[in-house]
């Protein structure tokens, strides 16, 4: 397999650290309201790499956190007349339900920063005995010209940095470019003990604490939106790294942007779209599949026509899985066709080659259609063998799993009414009995079930 590394700006081999273990750090959400669409692409698509990964073999250990102390989230506690643990606690509940609604796998572990209060102080407290932290006023920063590898991650140049810096009123900083990993406490804010008085963490400062907490110094992949190259990862480079002195990660995948009818998306604009939104009129699936159906590096473009699009081709998959499941429970055990094998399976190559390269889900979706082609073609327009169906369920649910959609199928059982009505429609067909059994076909129809006559006999969808 072969990963866009964000650092070297090239697709590399991939190579765990750990030839047992792939470890995989992905920047969670700060949880002070509903997640947005921005934030559900990295859910799905790095849910989609750590599937694939253990698809392919590996044991995969998936960490990825909650901030859950912030100045967002002081704010809205603040507005609400609350306490910050109040609000990081509702919005980890309304995420699990947009996070589950996407089919989102829960990570091996789900570290929040305030449960890592003490990883984070030893930290601070190596990067100041090296020389890399000093302290201020009861704040804390990194001192970041003492890293000469700094911007190596967003291939800036440090002059390029050092002009857009600033120093805000209040910060006492060595220079524009350091950043806060310790922050004292302001009055009426929440705070922890700390050897430089009362305060909380810097942003930036607990991924790399809980990166060496759960995962160790140095991780395979760390993840995550192209907003957070800079300043976020670079920054955790440089602390970690001048406090580990090794490597932090081998590779970076960022994804990129989405827009909302080919502008930006952003609050000031006002095309802000949560997941609850959408999913209130679509259902969670439709987003995953939008999400999924680009080349995770493209920037997307959110509208309510791509989305329509991508509800009918979720359509298409589920009524060839559902034909499917009818041509295997009426298949005959004759003898098998090699050829129609050999193409079914040919296609799980085609889905492999797309994802090896690059996790490309486009191409990866692309070989999952030409597989229901195949099917449509070769399956449900004739008579085949028990085997060649259970193949064709077996290949199909394989790469559908590994995409982490169909995953809303429901029960292929009907009840005992609809059932006789069929076998009625079917008495009636069979005795050229034309206008009752259109006339039962309405009747089913009324009840939500759609019916289809084929070679093998009658399928049925629901509406």
């Amino acid at each position: 397999m072969k990963i866009f590394n964000t650092m070297s700006r090239q697709k590399e081999e991939f190579i765990p650290v750990d030839k047992n273990e792939v470890r995989i750090y992905a920047c969670g959400p700060t949880v002070y309201n509903y997640i947005h669409i921005g934030n559900a692409r990295p859910l799905c698509v790095f849910d989609v790499l750590r599937r694939y990964l253990e698809y392919r073999g590996y044991n995969v250990k998936f960490v990825q956190n909650f901030t859950d102390i912030d100045d967002k989230i002081i704010k809205r506690a603040n507005e609400e007349g609350t306490t910050f643990e109040v609000i990081s606690q509702k919005y980890m509940d309304e995420f699990w339900t947009d996070a589950h609604g996407l089919n989102f796998k829960d990570a091996s572990v789900h570290p929040k920063a305030t449960e890592n209060i003490d990883e984070i102080i030893n930290i601070i407290k190596s990067l100041e005995e090296k020389g890399y932290a000093y302290a201020v006023n009861g704040d804390v920063y990194f001192r970041t010209l003492k890293f000469k590898e700094y911007g190596k991650l967003s291939h800036q140049p440090i002059d390029d940095l050092q002009s857009g810096a600033r120093i805000a009123i209040g910060e006492s900083k060595e220079d524009p470019l350091d950043f806060a990993l310790w922050k004292a406490a302001k009055e009426g804010e929440p705070y922890w003990e700390s050897p430089w008085g009362k305060g909380r963490p810097g942003w930036h400062i607990e991924c790399s604490a809980m990166n060496r907490r759960y995962l160790g110094n140095t991780i395979d992949i760390h993840c995550g939106g192209q907003d957070l190259i800079f300043p976020h990862h670079e920054n955790e480079i440089a602390q970690s790294e001048c406090a580990n002195g090794c490597t932090f990660s081998k590779y970076w995948m960022h994804n990129g942007y989405i827009n909302v009818d080919n502008v930006k998306m952003s609050k000031s604009l006002g095309n802000f779209k949560t997941v609850r939104e959408i999913a209130d009129v679509y259902g969670y699936e439709v987003i995953r599949y939008f999400l999924i159906s680009s080349h995770y590096r493209s920037p997307i473009n959110y509208n309510l026509e791509i989305i329509e699009q991508c509800k009918s081709a979720l359509d298409r998959l589920y009524t060839c899985r559902e034909s499917l499941d009818f041509a295997l429970k009426n298949a005959a055990d004759t003898d098998d066709d090699n050829e129609i094998i050999d193409a079914l399976n040919s296609r799980r190559e085609q889905f492999i080659s797309a994802m090896d390269d690059d996790l490309n889900t486009a191409d990866g979706l692309a070989a999952v259609f030409e597989l229901v082609k195949d099917i449509n073609t070769k399956i449900l327009d004739k008579p085949v063998s028990k085997n060649v169906c259970q193949t064709a369920c077996d290949v199909f649910d394989e790469l559908c799993n590994v995409l982490g959609i169909l995953y809303n199928r429901k029960s292929n059982d009907l009840d005992s009414e609809i059932e006789e009505l069929i076998r009625q429609r079917q008495e009636a067909r069979a005795n050229k009995d034309w206008a009752t059994a259109d006339r039962i076909r309405d009747e089913i129809k009324a009840m939500g079930i759609i019916l289809k006559d084929t070679p093998q006999g009658v399928t049925w969808t629901r509406e």
